[in-house]
């Protein structure tokens, strides 16, 4: 290999790697943002900061709502927690959740199934479903409760809404 040839081979990696990387890094949807547009709940920063953001702005509980927003704990594996809407509630212990970031990075899921698996049944532990397995998750997930942003009534509208904004950025899809 001669030493232009080994140059440009360098800097076509460089340039590679950086385009590779540099979309990941700027481009990649978040779950609170995309939680915020679809919710209607005006809170920003990390998903694990939404809880306390949420005391006296917004009602927060632990029965699940249409339109409300399920907010995880920080954790070892979700150091910045994790924040998903309700678009179905099954019964008081099963949703179906629609967020991003879950099961692929930067990937939008609609409708997929959430278990409450908390021994006082108060949504403080959840399993959510995982697409890479086809099932709900191995392991369950620390969650504060939900924060309370409208009717439940006024929630197809923003999904819609939310819908034609996100277009084209879905990566994945669960189903059950």
């Amino acid at each position: 290999m001669t030493g232009g040839f080994r140059a440009f081979v360098a800097a076509a990696t460089l340039a590679l790697g950086a385009l590779i990387a540099t979309p990941a890094a700027a481009g990649v949807l978040q779950c609170a943002p995309f939680a915020r547009q679809i919710s209607g709940i005006d809170l920003h920063g990390n998903a694990n900061t939404w809880w306390g953001q949420a005391e006296g702005r917004y009602d927060r509980g632990h029965e699940p709502r249409v339109g409300a927003v399920l907010a995880f704990a920080a954790s070892r594996s979700m150091p910045v927690g994790h924040v998903a809407m309700v678009s179905k509630v099954i019964s008081e212990r099963e949703v179906l959740l629609t967020h991003a970031n879950w099961s692929y990075r930067g990937g939008i899921e609609r409708n997929v199934r959430a278990i409450d698996v908390s021994p006082n049944n108060d949504w403080t532990d959840v399993r959510v479903w995982y697409a890479p397995i086809g099932d709900l998750g191995l392991r369950s997930n620390a969650a504060k409760g939900f924060i309370y942003a409208q009717k439940s009534n006024d929630m197809p509208v923003q999904i819609a809404m939310a819908d034609r904004a996100t277009a084209g950025s879905d990566s994945a899809q669960g189903a059950f």
